[in-house]
């Protein structure tokens, strides 16, 4: 009687496919379809989608992901004031949204139905005898501001820095915990502009949250043990524009300046045992501080 042949391997997978290849880790036979190369030989589709799930994915020394690199954040922010500038200008109905206006030598550009619309205002009466504010109950006004701007140079300045700096700080800190530091350090500009400013005066403009970041790369940078030399002269320059330049809220960009180094430390300095908590509620802390600022300041304008 004569021994059968030796049976060839097939692929768990494909049955119909003859292979001698194994996975290095279930030792079950994979066809070239589904092979996955790994450090040592090859491993299966299912193998490799366990290892994965077993994984801890990646984070960066302040909790953040690895998402952050590709500047998501950023990217929208930037598009959306974009955006709204140009709603801005269409509401403007061939004004001087785009150019033209007082600040910068005539470049910068003039209000307009939007700006007014949104811009921070404490309190004040308008042309058709109606009065608002933040203190009248207007207080999305803190919030959109941050996305309006006088004019294209205003809007360009702004975005050329936000570009700049907005990567860098989103990929070390991820892109919750940067959108939590641009949204915190905007808002605490202008609630600052509606603290300490006449309450008839408008002030819009991303350049509070700006402020915040151009602190929060120095906290980090520092925090990181990195050279900040290079910084200084950047942050000493535009806080010499702040105070020379008229028209600009020395208020907004000395608010944004403050609330975003605040929320810096917050996110570089929290222990790594209670990281997410300590700076959810340090960041929590700072808002409801900044809410109880306006409260008061309400209270002064309507007593």
């Amino acid at each position: 009687m004569s021994e059968s042949p030796p049976t060839t391997p097939a692929c768990y997978r494909h049955p119909g496919r003859e292979t001698y290849v194994r996975c290095t880790r279930c030792d079950r036979s994979i066809c070239p379809d589904c092979m996955n190369e790994a450090s040592v030989g090859f491993q299966c589709p299912e193998c490799v989608s366990e290892g994965r799930r077993s994984v801890r994915p990646a984070r960066t020394a302040f909790g953040g992901g690895v998402v952050g690199r590709h500047g998501y954040v950023t990217k929208t922010l930037i598009a959306l004031n974009l955006l709204v500038m140009l709603v801005s200008i269409a509401s403007d109905r061939g004004g001087d949204a785009a150019a033209g206006g007082n600040g910068f030598g005539g470049l910068m550009g003039g209000s307009t139905p939007l700006t007014e619309w949104g811009a921070v205002l404490g309190r004040a009466m308008f042309l058709d005898g109606t009065i608002g504010g933040v203190a009248e109950g207007q207080w999305y006004r803190l919030i959109t501001a941050m996305f309006l701007h006088y004019g294209v140079v205003h809007l360009l300045l702004n975005m050329w820095a936000l570009w700049v700096l907005g990567r860098s700080l989103e990929a070390v800190l991820g892109p919750l915990r940067f959108a939590a530091l641009y949204f915190i350090a905007g808002f605490g500009g202008n609630v600052a502009v509606y603290v300490f400013s006449a309450p008839n005066q408008m002030s819009a403009g991303a350049s509070t949250a700006i402020f915040g970041l151009f602190a929060a790369i120095f906290v980090i940078m520092r925090r990181l043990g990195r050279d900040t030399s290079a910084i200084l002269p950047i942050l000493v320059i535009n806080l010499i524009f702040t105070f020379t330049v008229p028209q600009i809220s020395i208020a907004g960009h000395l608010g944004g300046l403050v609330f975003g180094a605040l929320m810096a430390l917050v996110l570089a300095y929290a222990p790594r045992s209670r990281r997410t908590l300590v700076q959810f509620g340090g960041g929590a802390i700072i808002v409801v501080a900044l809410l109880g600022m306006a409260l008061v300041r309400t209270a002064a304008l309507l007593g």
